[in-house]
């Protein structure tokens, strides 16, 4: 059975197919959401008006109609569709699927080579396509869920459009569902017809997050599940229970889990312990590792608030521990807390940036000799050679203080360390100024 007699007719190999496939979209007009690809006027609905096609790379979450794109501009294009998949394919694949092509173009006929995960092929293996994109011997279409700028080769990249797809809303998977459940009620019996009340409805589009590959799949499990137990009607109650598995999307290792890890550090550097709270629900919630949420959470501490406010990083430190003894769920309630405490404390980055100058000026200066009166002198030699003289002992100062001497190598002078006037350091602001001053005092008294 060819593909094209499975999307004409969605009854036709109904016991086989899966749900998603039954429902891929078969025009334009069906595809779900990405309104800004493919809304009128929009970049692929004119080259599927154009008849011209050209090489792209689609980069979206899984479950956003990648692939389904991909397929429908072979179809409206009369090409050959070859598909790679990156993760189970490799070298040969390429070579059978250039053979295809060429045979294609022997007899007058486009191909469009689509290539899912392409970010999973090496450099060679993406090097490979290019002689062949260039002589247009097929239309490359690649498919990825990371950021092509860092996983497809620079060479290929130019050589493709780039186009975004999102998540798709809870408002575009509603009428997808719709179209689901009258297909899922479709030559059953009048007592099998199932009807989800609207909270049900909704709250399985939420559980999709953005995926309607998961929805169609969410569909397909309740649906069962509620004929095997004998019932017609999905409330939220049997929902939570006919669902053997949280739906929502984490990628732990990919762009949405980078995303969101940025989006809790900024949130707490923004002074907004809800929307920090909310991001680390978020990330729990789908499955982050706790253990990486607490070494960031520390990271932050020192990062955005340093010596404003020491106890964050105390408190972060105890949080991380806390979680190492107590694991999941008793210790989240640490991380938590501990996020919103660094999310109310006082910010300065003045520690994290004296730190980042600091450390850029050791590279440009080099290795400049410690100064005599600094030096270590545990000889008698080194004694003899003046290691140390002269050195005043702070604490025989006033005030504990050396005034007028310096620390660093000699004719050289920095300032790395600048704080802020919130909390904390404020006062330490305050007491290295009035140091500066009895410098200066001392610098006077001396000329």
């Amino acid at each position: 059975m060819s593909d094209a007699d499975l999307f004409s007719n969605p009854n036709v190999g109904a016991v086989y197919a899966p749900l998603a496939e039954r429902l891929r979209p078969r025009n334009l007009d069906e595809v779900v959401g990405q309104q800004n690809l493919i809304g009128p006027g929009k970049p692929l609905r004119v080259a599927f008006e154009s008849g011209r096609p050209h090489s792209m790379i689609f980069w979206g979450p899984p479950g956003v109609g990648k692939t389904t794109l991909a397929r429908m501009m072979a179809e409206g294009f009369d090409a050959q569709f070859i598909a790679i998949s990156a993760v189970l394919g490799g070298v040969k694949d390429i070579r059978e699927a250039v053979t295809r092509a060429q045979v294609a173009q022997g007899q007058g006929r486009r191909t469009i080579l689509f290539v899912d995960e392409v970010h999973r092929f090496n450099k060679a293996q993406q090097d490979a396509f290019l002689p062949y994109v260039e002589s247009g011997l097929f239309t490359f279409i690649g498919a990825t869920t990371e950021n092509p700028s860092f996983e497809v080769n620079s060479a290929l990249l130019s050589r493709a459009r780039v186009y975004v797809l999102h998540p798709l809303t809870v408002d575009e998977l509603l009428p997808l569902f719709e179209r689901a459940l009258t297909l899922m009620n479709t030559d059953v019996s009048p007592t099998e017809v199932l009807s989800f009340e609207p909270e049900a409805r909704e709250r399985l589009c939420q559980w999709a997050d953005g995926d309607a590959r998961s929805l169609l799949n969410a569909i397909e499990i309740v649906c069962e599940a509620t004929r095997a137990a004998g019932r017609t009607e999905v409330d939220l109650d049997w929902l939570a229970h006919a669902l053997s598995q949280n739906l929502r999307r984490f990628d732990k290792g990919g762009d949405a889990f980078y995303d969101q890890i940025s989006a809790l550090h900024k949130s707490v550097r923004g002074s907004d312990p809800d929307a920090s709270l909310y991001w680390l629900c978020r990330m729990l919630d789908g499955g982050a590792d706790a253990k990486y949420l607490s070494r960031r959470i520390v990271r932050i501490a020192w990062e955005d608030i340093g010596l404003a406010d020491p106890r964050a990083m105390q408190i972060a430190n105890d949080a991380a521990a806390t979680y190492e003894r107590l694991g999941s769920p008793e210790g989240e309630l640490a991380l938590a807390q501990a996020v919103l405490y660094l999310a109310a404390a006082p910010k300065s980055n003045a520690g994290y940036q004296a730190y980042n100058q600091a450390r850029r000026f050791v590279a440009e200066q080099g290795s400049a000799p410690v100064p005599i009166h600094l030096r270590n002198a545990p000889t008698k030699l080194m004694k003899e050679l003046g290691h140390g003289k002269a050195y005043r002992y702070a604490h025989d100062e006033p005030n504990a203080y050396a005034a007028g001497e310096h620390y660093f190598p000699d004719g050289m002078r920095a300032t790395f360390y600048r704080p802020t006037d919130r909390g904390l350091e404020q006062r330490i602001g305050e007491k290295l100024a009035s140091l500066a001053e009895l410098d200066r005092a001392h610098r006077d008294k001396k000329r």
